[in-house]
């Protein structure tokens, strides 16, 4: 047995000499059901889209999932797991605990509007008819060791199509393509906002006037987009709470993507006063 134990422990230490990669600890998130709310439901009904407004549910909540997971930032339990944490959590004061994850994800649909617009041109005998979606939803970031809300984000959407000669087509009879497309935009969306949130894109390798993000495909990066570049300094704390505001950030520069690859985005330095590894990005304001 000691025998067995002595070769195993030479394989492992063999695998790690050979630079084989080490599966890295990843902070555990759960996601909760996605769900509208009361006035939202109701005004579908009203509108005559109520199966629109379930379908949009029902794909958010599949596809949050996989967005989530495609960020390669976070290990997702699964809903039946999530269940029995539920469960087993710890309810008091308006606060919950929940042990074996970090993180609590809740979105709400908070507005839906699925409708149609038509336009006449009489002098061409034709008409132009937009089905127009409206998608808004609110997504909270837990940290579900305190039940301490981290992040609370709106995401309003609106994507429209546009066919001639269909004046007398109803609400959801065109392509259900629309309701896929605005919800993998808002999932895409609530996931990258996720992954900012709690892990700022950074820099992660230099080489002359080039850098490397450890930002992939899918992630909010486009070939084009100029960020800007902050170096952290020391932690800044509210002097009446105590809490933590996070980080005192000093921009140093700014970079340009050139080229994204699944995993990693090339950016080319435009300003620097001082980039280096480990420095965060974050978005120039429109």
């Amino acid at each position: 047995m000691k025998t067995w134990c002595l070769f195993a422990l030479c394989g492992v230490l063999a695998a790690i000499s050979r630079g084989q990669p080490v599966a890295p600890h990843m902070k555990k998130i759960a996601i909760s059901d996605v769900k509208a709310t009361p006035a939202v439901v109701a005004a579908a009904a009203k509108a005559g889209c109520s199966n629109s407004l379930d379908r949009v549910v029902q794909s958010v909540d599949s596809q949050l999932i996989d967005s989530v997971h495609n960020t390669r930032k976070f290990d997702v339990i699964a809903r039946s797991d999530l269940q029995s944490l539920l469960k087993e959590a710890d309810f008091a004061g308006g606060s919950f605990k929940i042990s074996g994850v970090d993180y609590l994800l809740v979105t709400t649909i908070d507005d839906f509007q699925d409708y149609q617009e038509t336009r006449e041109f009489k002098a061409l005998g034709k008409s132009a008819s937009w089905r127009v979606i409206r998608l808004a939803a609110v997504g909270k970031i837990y940290d579900a060791s305190s039940g301490k809300l981290i992040e609370s984000a709106n995401f309003p959407l609106e994507i429209r199509d546009q066919t001639e000669n269909v004046a007398d087509a109803k609400n959801g009879d065109l392509s259900d393509a629309l309701l896929h497309d605005i919800t993998s935009q808002l999932t895409v969306a609530i996931s990258n906002r996720i992954a900012d949130v709690i892990f700022p894109a950074r820099i992660i390798a230099r080489m002359d006037q080039e850098v490397t993000i450890n930002r992939g495909e899918g992630t909010g990066f486009s070939v084009g987009q100029v960020w800007a570049v902050f170096a952290q300094g020391q932690e800044l704390v509210d002097p009446d709470t105590g809490a933590s505001l996070g980080r005192e950030e000093v921009q140093v520069g700014k970079v340009q993507v050139v080229r994204i690859t699944p995993k990693t985005t090339v950016a080319r330095v435009l300003e620097d006063t001082g980039i280096q590894n480990g420095a965060i990005l974050r978005p120039l304001s429109k």
